[in-house]
């Protein structure tokens, strides 16, 4: 109890240090005097730029002196061979790049070929028709997916080091904040969901667990990552919960899904075909749930700074700074909450699905 209430320590201090610099981030990019956008398109310009992936790791903009500071990420392409270059040379969007003979431009967040002078043709919907080449690139939610790795890795290599020096040793240092989050999801989802078979699905469950967690904690930083807010991500995942599941199920699982025991023959034509579709809306929900709830929660947060800001500029409010402050730190402690709840509902669903697939079913 006294390490897990350590651990939350450690995280809300982190967290609620960084809160303001985010607000203060936020406001500050919202913020110039443009010529031909409002104050409103402004902001809402900043807050899609957020939520989308990036080619170039920004760390803010001064828009008065048309400067941004970042920096650049590798471009990885697949077009009649393999092409690396960095994303500076776009020069955010700007130019065109010329790479053996082929040519590509940056487009709302995508690369297409084109000619030397960046020709780009449009549907009906201005949706850009160029053909695009297959894409690798090293993205911002790649860096931060990176990122998360490397923290988890150092971690737990430091909680088994740990476990290495006998059964009584105490962790130190970050394995001190993960173990208390690791026996929580072994007795509060493994356990009860899946039995004792749970040791076989824990280092899954682990890794779902703390990949979501630590991807949402580095979503509230000024680094503004937004990897669990991307639907790429939250696909992926949701498909390895639902490969896990059905190869590791058994056969009375498939036997409840193709052919309901304990039912009336006509009815089990019926309900077939309704626990097939069961099987594809489970992941389908996993994935929706963590994106949406991820993307609204950025939303809220970077549109009720936007609201302050505006009130102060308005308004001239005394003091509206602070209240500023004091809004994104309560936002934030909610953020916290969401981002250890969005990973707990992923792994606890999981943990569910896959019980029930591993299910043993008393046979009378």
């Amino acid at each position: 109890m006294v390490s897990l209430k350590r651990a939350l320590l450690f995280f809300t201090v982190i967290f609620f240090a960084v809160a303001p610099f985010t607000a203060l981030r936020a406001a500050e990019e919202a913020h110039h005097d443009g010529e031909s956008k409002s104050q409103a398109e402004e902001i809402q310009e900043y807050s899609q730029h957020h939520l989308e992936d990036d080619y170039y790791f920004s760390l803010f903009t001064d828009k008065k002196a048309g400067k941004h500071y970042g920096f650049p990420l590798p471009v990885i392409l697949i077009d009649g061979g393999l092409k690396v270059f960095s994303s500076g040379k776009f020069h955010h969007g700007e130019s065109v790049v010329e790479k053996d003979g082929q040519h590509y431009k940056l487009h709302h967040g995508k690369i297409y070929k084109t000619d030397a002078t960046g020709t780009l043709t449009f549907d009906e919907h201005h949706h850009a028709t160029n053909a695009k080449p297959l894409d690798f690139s090293i993205t911002k939610n790649v860096v931060g997916l990176f990122l998360a790795a490397a923290l988890l890795f150092w971690g737990f290599i430091s909680l088994a080091g740990t476990y290495k020096k006998g059964p009584n040793a105490l962790p130190r240092g970050m394995g001190r904040a993960l173990e208390p989050l690791v026996l929580y999801v072994r007795d509060e989802m493994a356990m009860p969901n899946i039995g004792h078979r749970y040791k076989e699905f824990m280092p899954y469950l682990l890794s779902v667990f703390f990949l979501i967690f630590v991807l949402n904690l580095l979503g509230l930083t000024p680094l503004g990552f937004n990897v669990t807010g991307n639907i790429s991500v939250t696909l992926c995942l949701a498909l390895f919960t639902f490969l896990i599941t059905n190869f590791k199920a058994n056969k009375d699982y498939w036997k409840h899904i193709f052919w309901m025991p304990g039912v009336p023959v006509p009815f089990k034509f019926v309900l077939a075909p309704i626990e097939v579709l069961g099987m594809f809306t489970k992941p389908f929900s996993l994935m929706l749930r963590l994106f949406a709830n991820i993307t609204a929660g950025h939303s809220v947060v970077m549109g009720l700074i936007a609201i302050v800001y505006l009130f102060q500029q308005q308004l001239t409010v005394p003091g509206s700074i602070g209240v500023s402050l004091v809004l994104t730190l309560i936002l934030t402690f909610l953020e916290l909450l969401v981002a250890f709840l969005q990973a707990f509902i992923f792994t606890m669903l999981s943990s569910l699905f896959i019980g029930m697939a591993v299910e043993e079913h008393a046979h009378h």
